[in-house]
Formats: C-alpha cells, structure tokens, sequence
C-alpha cells in the first residue's frame, strides 16, 4: 500500500510533467523539448516522492543529490546544444512520416511513451522513497562507486565530443579520440551504468531487488531501442565510421581491435 502511493505520485507528477513539455512542444513546433525535460523529470520524481515520505535518511537524500547532480547536467548539457537549432532531426521526421497525425501520435509515442519509462526506470528511487532500510553498507559504496563511473563516462564522453564538434578542423571527421576510442557509445554507456548503481543502493531496502525494473528498463530502451540502434543507422552511412565501427566496441568499453568487434 505505501509502495502504491509513492507511485501514484510518481504517475501523477509525470503526468502534469510531460503534459506541460507536450503544450510548450505544440506552441514551440518542437518536440525535441522532451530531450531537455528528461533529466528534468527524473529530477522532479526524486524530489516529489522525497517530500512525499516524510522522511529524510541517508539513502534517500544520497539519491536525491546523484539524480540531481545527473539530471541537471544532462538537462544544461541538451539545452545548450539544441539553443538556436530548431527542432532536432528525428523530431523533424517523424512529424513528416505522421502527416495530419502529428499531434496525437506525438502526443502518445514521445510524451506519453517518454513518461512511461521514467516512471518505470524511478522505480528503485520510489522503493528508496518508500521503505525504510539499513545503515549504508558495503553494497551502497558499491553503488556509489559504480554512479561514479558511469557519471565519468557520461559527463567526460560529452565533453570530448563537444569539443570535437566545435573545432572546425574536424568537420568530415569521425570521433575516435578519447573515452570514444574504445566505446562508439560512451555516453550511453555511462547513462545505463549510472542507473544500475542507482539499483545497487536500493537493493539493502525492503523489496530493493524489484528495482531492477529501472535499470533494465534504461538498458534496452538505450541498447536496444532509441539509442544506440538510431544513431548506428544514421552514422553508419558515413564510410568512415563503417571503418571506426570495425575496430570500436558498440557500447560497453574495450580495447581498440584491428578486426571487428563482435560486441
């Protein structure tokens, strides 16, 4: 029962969240918007459901500031690099292919399908939010330890990208360099490992081990869906980055191979 009201609040903080991003798309014409109220809205479930508990442990107040520290650099990060550029190619498609649709099927396919994964992938900081668990332990170092890692990969793999793209020297070129010579991915790659340390904190507390729900939520959508298979099918029109793709691994981080990968 406790578990259903940290969830209920949870649904309907996504809900007035992603119907607010959903008006300002429509009077904007630009639904890449929801990329910059995706870390937004991890944020304001984390909080909400804080308040919501009435408590303030350790734990939750861990998370809180991990989500935090996530969500706002993410959020700045897009909104910097979308500033002034209109709405962002896949957007642009798809309200071509949907025709007189666009509206509903936008409606249903980015800012309801968008609010449907946060609240599944938030699952181990509603659990958090809810239950009240142990000391932290070993485990929770753990978690922490492997947040970091994926933070690093995520924050630094953005950065060395951005400055790539902004050096005029490299335009035509491949990024190769850097965290992105042993991972085509490492962005994405350091978003899922963020969330699966996130799991990691939450599994001492009662029914921790249900939030595994979030982090393999975010790893298929990332792997499997609307990440990595979507970018591949652009790049992988460009015969440079056939060549790059030959000796890089896909996602999770290797050394650099003369032959290809089969990862």
């Amino acid at each position: 029962m406790a578990f259903a009201l940290t969830f209920l609040v949870a649904f309907l903080t996504v809900f007035i969240f992603f119907n607010c991003l959903f008006v300002a798309a429509l009077r904007l014409r630009d639904n890449s918007i929801v990329d910059i109220g995706w870390g937004v809205g991890f944020i304001l479930v984390t909080l909400v459901t804080l308040v919501h508990s009435g408590t303030a442990e350790v734990r939750q107040l861990l998370v809180a500031v991990l989500v935090l520290i996530w969500g706002l650099r993410l959020a700045i990060r897009i909104y910097r690099r979308n500033r002034g550029k209109g709405e962002d190619f896949r957007y642009k498609k798809w309200r071509e292919d949907w025709g007189e649709h666009w509206r509903r099927r936008a409606y249903l396919f980015v800012f309801v399908g968008q609010g449907v994964m946060m609240l599944l992938i938030t699952v181990p900081i509603m659990l958090i939010n809810t239950y009240a668990g142990p000391a932290l332990g070993g485990l929770d170092l753990v978690g922490v330890l492997v947040w970091l890692l994926g933070f690093y990969f995520e924050a630094v793999g953005d950065s060395q990208l951005d400055r790539f793209l902004k050096d005029a020297s490299n335009r035509g070129k491949v990024m190769d360099r850097g965290l992105w010579r042993y991972t085509r991915h490492p962005n994405y790659f350091g978003e899922v490992t963020q969330w699966w340390g996130v799991y990691l904190i939450a599994f001492s507390i009662p029914w921790g081990w249900l939030g595994i729900i979030g982090p393999v939520t975010i790893t298929v959508l990332i792997v499997a869906y609307s990440g990595v298979p979507m970018l591949e099918k652009t790049m992988m029109k460009n015969p440079l980055y056939v060549e790059y793709a030959k000796r890089t691994s896909v996602f999770f981080p290797l050394p650099p191979k003369k032959t290809p990968l089969l990862t």
